[in-house]
Parts: C-alpha cells; structure tokens; sequence
C-alpha cells in the first residue's frame, strides 16, 4: 500500500487525469500535486502545493509529508508548451536531478515511478524490428525531449545505485494518443494536408491516453520491475495513420518534410522536432512481453484502436474548400510556403 503519493507535473493535461485515476485507488492513501502552476482541471482528491522541481523546497515537501511515493511525470514534450527548449531542458533534466536529490535524502521514500518514453531508442534505418528494453538505441536521439529521456534515465540509474532500497519502475510509453490530449504527433495528423517522408511509410505504435493512467496507477502498487516498454498492440502505418485521420498525406523528400515542419511551427500550428520526423520516416517497433510477463498490465486499447478515438475528434473539424477554421488555413498557408520553396528548380532533395 503507498501511504502517501507525490505527482509531479499534475497541472498538465496527463498529471491531471492520472491524480483522478490514482483517486479511485482506495489502497492509496494520501495524494499530493505539485506544479509550478495550480491546475485547471480536477485532481481528484489529490492535495495541490505550488512548487517547482528545480527548487530545493521540492525536497522539504517530500520530507514534511512522509512520501513514500513519487510518481514523476514533470518531462515535457513540446517546448512551446514550456516557454522554449532552453525552459524544457531545465524542467526536463536539472528539475529531474534536483528531484532526485531531493528522494535520496527522503528516508521515508520507498518507490520511485518515472513516466518514460520510447522516443530514447531513436529511430533509424539500423534498427531492430522490435526494441526490448534491454536494446539500445542505433542512433541516439539528436536533441529535444528524446535526448532528455535518455538523460532522465540515467540519472535514475544513477539514483537507483545510491538507493538500492527504493524500488523503481520507468515506463516507456509509445507516442502518446487520444481524443484529449495534445502532442506533435497529434499536431502533425490534424493538419489539413500531412506531409510525409517521400519513399517511407513508417510502422507506428501508439498507446491511449487512458492506458498511460492506468499503467501509471498500476505500477503504483505492482511489483517494480525496471524499465519497461508501454504500447498497445499492433501497428499501423505513416499513410494509414493520415488515412484513418481523413487527411490526405504528400510525399515529400525528407528534407522537405524538415522544412514543412519548420515552416508550421514557425506559423504556431505544431510543435515537431527533428526525432519526430526521423519516426515519420523509419518507425519504431516496441517488443511488450514484459509488460505483460512481469508488469502484469494490458492495455485496453490497440495501437488501430487508440489512434481511432483520436481521429474521431477530426470529423468536426474536417477542412472543405471555402470552409475551415482559422488555424487550419494557417497551416495550409505555411505548408504551401515550404512547399514552394522544396519545387523551386535547382533545389536538390
């Protein structure tokens, strides 16, 4: 039983609903919150306190309350969300240092969960065709929130050989997907036209929204099992994806879909990273046995099935010609910008 849990980063969108899901646990005692803003959706009965995982109070909030458990899910993905990539750097990896620091003198703590992801192994023409956890990545991460996982992890590893009584369980989740939550992978399949990699149609997995809760509850009182990979069954395709999404996709040469993805952000529309456009071209494949074997957990959704429900929330906002809104125009106008400047002869690919 954890007596009392701490969340971090539980005024995002996923820290929210995972403080409801964990509410319903009645073998979990006492709740805390901490973010550096207070939330605009419900916590359940989770107790908020306004702290930043950068500072040393962080430690004296662990340390006040007996925590015995912190579930740390304050690694951001997108840094527009976060105020650049120099804030989501700091948030991301000193905030995890400082976090951890603050663990390993906290005699009370037993059990440490860290919402990982799959983006640490990379995406590359080398790789295997399905990662286990115990792969490394082919070609690591170049930057943005992959290259902070993959740091995260080890100063975890590092904290786990400083506390081998605290036991640990990160789990590494697929490209996060369903009708509420906003990510770049989200981002790129709203957009009116979706530019893809030209000669790649790359296998994707995704894992629901729902499943990321509910396997963050339930390592909250399953046996610690180290790292493991989170993603529903199956795959699906780059094209399929745009497909079921009801959105037409273009070929473009992989510099060109660098550009497009430049040129929409700049506009406001997306917030992509260079890893994310190497997954559009080479997937990533991740082995689940032993999230099932030794994690003991089952998605409810398949990969089919949770980009479904995400693209459910598109039929209402399909762009037909002389309609659509705002945004969606901007995107068109600042794909069609990129565009022209990849068609411009004397341009190589």
């Amino acid at each position: 039983m954890a007596s009392t849990v701490l969340i971090t980063g539980v005024s995002r969108h996923l820290g929210g609903a995972y403080a409801r899901r964990l509410s319903a646990e009645e073998s979990v005692g006492r709740i805390i919150g901490v973010d550096v803003v207070p939330p605009r959706h419900g916590i359940g009965r989770a107790e908020f306190v306004r702290a930043d995982i950068r500072s040393p109070l962080i430690a004296r909030i662990i340390a006040d309350h007996d925590v015995d458990t912190v579930v740390h899910m304050s690694v951001i993905a997108t840094p527009a969300a976060s105020g650049g990539r120099t804030t989501q750097k700091e948030i991301n990896v000193i905030g995890t240092m400082q976090l951890l620091a603050a663990c390993q003198k906290a005699p009370a703590l037993r059990r440490l969960v860290v919402k990982s992801t799959a983006a640490i192994y990379g995406s590359s023409p080398k790789d295997p065709a399905m990662f286990r956890e115990e792969y490394s990545a082919r070609r690591l991460p170049s930057g943005g929130w992959g290259r902070d996982s993959v740091e995260v992890e080890g100063y975890v590893r590092g904290f786990a050989r400083r506390r081998p009584d605290v036991e640990i369980t990160m789990l590494r989740f697929a490209n996060v997907i369903g009708p509420r939550v906003r990510t770049a992978m989200t981002d790129h399949y709203s957009l009116p036209v979706v530019p893809l990699p030209l000669g790649y149609d790359a296998r994707l997995q995704f894992v629901h929204e729902d499943d990321v809760t509910d396997a963050l509850a339930h390592a909250v009182t399953a046996p610690a099992v180290g790292s493991v990979n989170i993603a529903g069954d199956g795959i699906i395709t780059a094209s399929q994806a745009a497909n079921i999404a009801g959105r037409p996709f273009v070929p473009v040469p992989r510099i060109g879909t660098g550009l497009v993805a430049g040129a929409l952000q700049r506009a406001g529309v997306v917030d992509a990273s260079v890893d994310q456009l190497d997954l559009l071209a080479f997937g990533r494949g991740l082995d689940t046995t032993k999230m099932r074997r030794e994690l003991h957990f089952e998605p409810r959704y398949t990969t089919r099935e949770a980009f479904e429900s995400f693209a459910q929330t598109l039929r209402h906002r399909m762009v037909l010609p002389g309609g659509g809104t705002r945004s969606s125009w901007r995107a068109a106008e600042a794909a069609e910008r990129a565009m022209s400047v990849i068609d411009r002869p004397g341009k190589k690919d």
